[in-house]
Formats: C-alpha cells, structure tokens, sequence
C-alpha cells in the first residue's frame, strides 16, 4: 500500500505544479475551507467549484496526509455459498471453491475484511429448526470446509448473530464456532460469544455482533450492548459492531427510524441502535438482514451501512432486483475510527449467485438515492465511481 500511496503522491506534486504554472508551491498542510455555496455539484448543504483546481488538489493533499495513518476495513453483507439441507444438490457443483473467485482480489484489499454467515458450517446431522410455514422458512447448512473458502477470499471477521445461526441447534452453533475458530476466522454475536478481540499489525480490534434472535446477542437490550462497546472501546483501538435487523425485502430499503417487525418478530430500531453503540465507543456499524440495501450514515464522525445486502448467496434466495445487487463498502478510518472516506465496489449476483463487479454500478446508483432520500442532511457524497467523501470534518 505504502507504494501506492507514493504513486499518489507524485501524481499529487504535479497536479499542484500544474495548478500554479512555473510558480513553486509547497504541498497545503491544512485542508482549506471555503465559501462553496455557489458550487455546480451538491453535497447535502456543501457543494464542490468543479473549476477550481487548487481546492481540489487541496482535498487530495489532506487524503494523503491521513493515508499515511489509515486503516481500511472493509464489510459485505450476507454470505451462503451453498447449503446441503434439504438435499445436496443446493451445493455448487465446484464445491463451493470458486464462488468468490471474481470477488476475492476485492475482498483481500483492506486491513481488515468482514462478511455476515447467513447460516452454520455443519457437515451433517444437527436438530433442524421447525418450520410452521415452509413457503417463507429456509435452513441453511454448508460444509464445514467451506471455512477454507472465506479464508482463501480473504475474510477476516464474520457475524454469527442472525436469524439463521440456530438453524441446526445447538450443535450447529457450536460446530461453527469451532470450525471458524480452527479456520483462524474471528466471529462473534453467539450469547455465549458476544464479542471478540484481536490485533493485526500492531492495530487492537473490537468486535460485537447483534441479531433479535434465539441464542443471539439481542439487539433490544440496549443496556446490554452499552456494557459490551464500552469494555471493547476501554480495551482496542477500533470497535467494529454488526448488526442483523430490520425488516425483509425491496419494500423495506428505507430506514425508518422507528421499530420494525416482520412476521410478528420484532427486528429492532435500527438507526436508534447504530446511533446508541457509537455513543458508547463503536468506530464502524455495518447493518445487514434486510436481503437488500440500505443507506449510509456518517454520525458523530464514525460511519453506518444500514444493510449491506445479499453479497454471496447461493441458490435459495430471491435475486431479483434490488434483491440482487449489494455494495462492497471499504472503509478508511484514523487510528481511533474517524471516518475519513470510502470506497463502494458494486457486486451483482449472477446466475444462481455468482457474486461479480456490476459493470452498470446499479448499487451506487441504488444508494446515491437512498441515502439523500432516508438522511438529507447528511454530509457525505456519493460519486457515480462509489467514492464516498465526508465534508463533516
């Protein structure tokens, strides 16, 4: 990275030579800030002169600078490459090792990459959850080598706190637990595990996971979830949180600020809860459950991805749509988990859930929408490349 960021440097010093014409210009130290209200490009209440080079060289001179001193952390959303319940024909017939091969250089970009499980690494057996009504009830059960596969992609951390981690019982959560664990995959979100702490490269991670399910740590319990960031933030440098909530499907983009229920089961508050956790110490909330995507928020200077969507999805889920198209969201932050800026790579769903790069960007699009419409007064632009810019510091 450190490479990269010196190609950027350079191609910086020329832009500002270029800004100046034979002039000599030393490399601004602060960002400048300055009257943009008659500026063509908006940005919530900001807006951008498109013909003022100088500025704009500013801007990158202040990304280098905290580059230098960045981690990049990226989140996808639900992830279920293949299930060998009811029958083994729902697996790929690759065994599942390619299906993130179009995907994989992306997710391996960043310090740290996190992905949800929708589901349990259980070879066979375990106690299926009963369905009342199969037409609306899936289970999901992948092999356990299946762990290998998130690994050689790349993924770092994963969530089990969601309404298909009790698929298979007890046995399934424990079984995949352990596997993740002899995987060298961190998880958490389990009631018997509801966070988890490591270090990479000299950086003290915290993570907690949330779901409003059985034998998960709930997402309700607010006074709960207050104790758990507050010990993760006393003891690391970043506090990453997931959470599985709100309610299902392309009626339910929008992020309602209030409580939401879907067949009878309360999913939560989710904007009152991403709000509540960083007020206790968490650095990045990424939200997923919903199957599609939601907006992004930026609050208190830490960043918020509502839903993440479906990002690798194999075979038994709805594709259609909005339900198939996801963000792979890469995060910059300080050292003590400002945001800085962001990176959107769109990934579609192809096939019977192939995830690939979206060469039409329908998910940047999908959330340029979404988050003016759900947060108009946020600070953060959404460019139609994914590029995520913060005029909030």
């Amino acid at each position: 990275m450190r490479n990269q960021l010196l190609s950027i440097f350079t191609v910086l010093i020329v832009l500002l030579s270029s800004c100046a014409g034979t002039k000599r210009i030393t490399p601004p130290a602060p960002l400048v800030k300055k009257d943009l209200s008659e500026t063509p490009v908006l940005l919530g209440n900001l807006a951008l002169n498109n013909n003022d080079a100088l500025i704009k060289a500013q801007y990158a001179a202040h990304e280098i600078n905290i580059l230098l001193d960045t981690i990049s952390i990226i989140g996808v959303g639900d992830i279920m490459i293949g299930t060998n319940f009811p029958e083994p024909e729902y697996l790929p017939s690759d065994s599942g090792k390619y299906q993130l091969a179009h995907v994989k250089e992306y997710l391996k970009d960043a310090d740290i990459t996190f992905g949800n499980l929708e589901g349990v690494l259980l070879d066979d057996g375990g106690e299926p959850k009963y369905c009342k009504d199969p037409s609306i009830c899936y289970l999901f059960r992948s092999p356990e080598y299946y762990a290998q596969h998130f690994v050689d992609a790349g993924i770092d951390v994963m969530s089990t706190a969601n309404n298909h981690a009790g698929d298979f019982g007890n046995t399934g959560r424990l079984t995949t637990m352990k596997t993740l664990d002899q995987h060298g995959i961190q998880h958490a979100g389990q009631s018997v595990k509801p966070y988890t702490m490591f270090e990479k490269e000299g950086i003290k991670y915290g993570f907690a996971a949330f779901a409003p399910n059985t034998a998960t740590q709930s997402i309700t319990d607010y006074e709960a979830a207050a104790r758990i960031i507050q010990h993760l933030d006393s003891l690391n440098d970043i506090v990453i949180v997931s959470f599985h909530g709100g309610a299902e499907g392309s009626k339910h983009e929008h992020v309602t600020r209030e409580t939401e229920t879907f067949y009878g089961e309360n999913r939560g508050n989710v904007y009152k809860f991403s709000h509540w956790v960083i007020d206790n110490g968490a650095d990045i909330v990424f939200g997923h459950g919903p199957h599609v995507t939601r907006a992004m928020e930026v609050y208190n200077n830490r960043f918020i991805s509502y839903s993440l969507g479906n990002f690798a999805t194999y075979n038994r889920f709805n594709l259609r749509g909005v339900n198939g198209i996801a963000p792979l969201v890469k995060v910059y932050t300080t050292r003590n988990g400002e945001f800085l800026f962001g990176d959107i790579v769109p990934i579609i769903q192809e096939g019977r859930g192939i995830p690939k790069v979206d060469p039409d960007k329908r998910v940047i699009r999908r959330l340029q929408q979404l988050t003016a419409e759900d947060f108009p007064e946020s600070k953060i632009f959404i460019d139609d490349s994914g590029k995520i810019t913060y005029f909030g510091f």
